[in-house]
């Protein structure tokens, strides 16, 4: 039998108020991790960066955020909610403060790891603290709430973001996001105290780091990890490659678009993302029934990616990427997924692990999707044509995966 979930000594209101300040810090992390799609024109044109030199810019903030996602765990198990976003947070005011200043490539893709460093933890202790201080029922909703109040972020960096730099530049939009940043930072530092849970009426001990570690590693040798990994690399980074790097450049090059103008089917494509993780949190089934729509909608997905790639008509690509933005909240079933699959005891590990193979996901997706993009024109392909069909056969391979490898 699992073992029992210790008890929150927080109040519901309390739990709350934590959990939206722990928000912010989502939010600005979902902010950064889609500035392609709009910083991307103005920094191809003045710093004259190529497809594949702007898609590994942009992969490497999800390179760095999926890479720490076992340090952030271990941190999470180790020394709470707490310090581990308060040691980690001020990187990406460093690196966003750094980016604002730069004149080269290096030390553009430099402050980019720093951010992705910084953000690592953001949503990771947001459904850690849920887990710990909600009850087992509400975690679905709740982190599918968490979910819609982040899309906030995507919100900023579309058509508000591409107004400032219109007026004065991509540097005044990093600027802007490190204020926020250090805004946030102090938010959680005044707000968030996090007691320690209370087992049989005692603080529930914490493990060493390299207990934790261990525990970590060993949920490789469970047989619903690999499915779970399989999926996880593939759905989340398909919407996020989409919304955060191909969408602006796609609708500028291909159809003329101002950059305000694609700041608004971004607008529009976030805005239908945002109350889309709450609605399926609260209308999907469990058990089997999650696992088939989890399978389903990911082949749905698939298909209108690649419906994206071969219909070259501007009103038709918007419309597509606004119904993407409907149905992205699937996702969420995937924490779903893995609360109903691992014990309470390896819970926490499991969402690191999942939330690291989704952005080590996005890392790849935007890598490949860049190659793609560059090696178009050598063999008679629109280069956002060869993009997004190699999204959809990544998404369609990771849904196959899932299907057929054992499940919990």
């Amino acid at each position: 039998m699992s073992a029992a979930r210790p008890a929150s000594p927080l109040a519901a209101r309390a739990a709350w108020g934590m959990l939206l300040a722990l928000s912010f810090a989502f939010v600005l992390s979902q902010a950064f991790r889609s500035l392609a799609a709009i910083m991307g024109p103005p920094l191809t044109q003045e710093l004259r960066l190529g497809a594949q030199q702007l898609g590994n810019w942009s992969a490497a903030y999800h390179l760095a955020f999926g890479v720490m996602q076992v340090a952030m765990g271990v941190s999470l198990d180790v020394w709470g909610v707490r310090r581990t976003i308060m040691l980690a947070f001020p990187l990406t005011i460093a690196g966003a403060a750094l980016s604002s200043q730069t004149d080269g490539y290096g030390a553009l893709m430099l402050g980019q790891l720093l951010i992705g460093t910084g953000c690592s933890p953001a949503f990771l202790v947001c459904t850690v603290f849920i887990s710990r201080h909600f009850a087992p029922e509400r975690f679905t909703p709740v982190s599918g709430a968490v979910m819609s109040i982040g899309y906030a972020g995507m919100l900023l960096t579309a058509t508000p973001l591409a107004w400032l730099i219109e007026r004065s530049s991509w540097r005044w939009g990093f600027g802007a996001l490190a204020l926020a940043a250090l805004a946030t930072w102090l938010l959680i530092a005044w707000r968030v105290r996090e007691p320690p849970l209370l087992a049989g009426g005692a603080a529930a001990p914490r493990p060493s780091p390299r207990a934790a570690l261990a525990g970590m590693l060993a949920l490789f040798r469970l047989p619903q990890t690999r499915g779970l990994v399989a999926y996880a690399l593939v759905a989340y980074a398909t919407y996020i490659t989409i919304r955060g790097l191909w969408l602006g450049p796609l609708l500028v090059q291909r159809f003329d678009f101002s950059l305000v103008q694609s700041g608004n089917v971004a607008f529009a494509m976030t805005a239908a993302s945002i109350g889309s993780p709450m609605l399926f949190g609260r209308i999907a089934p469990g058990g089997r029934g999650r696992q088939h729509w989890l399978i389903a909608l990911a082949v749905l997905a698939a298909l209108l990616v690649a419906a994206m790639a071969l219909v070259r008509v501007a009103w038709v690509d918007a419309l597509l990427a606004i119904v993407f933005g409907l149905m992205s909240g699937y996702m969420v079933l995937q924490y779903g997924y893995v609360h109903a699959s691992y014990p309470p005891e390896v819970r926490g590990r499991a969402l690191s692990l999942l939330t690291m193979a989704m952005f080590l996901g996005v890392s790849l997706m935007q890598s490949v999707s860049g190659m793609a993009a560059s090696l178009a024109p050598s063999v008679g392909l629109e280069p956002f044509t060869a993009a997004l069909l190699s999204m959809s056969a990544l998404l369609l391979a990771g849904a196959f995966a899932f299907w057929k490898l054992p499940r919990g």
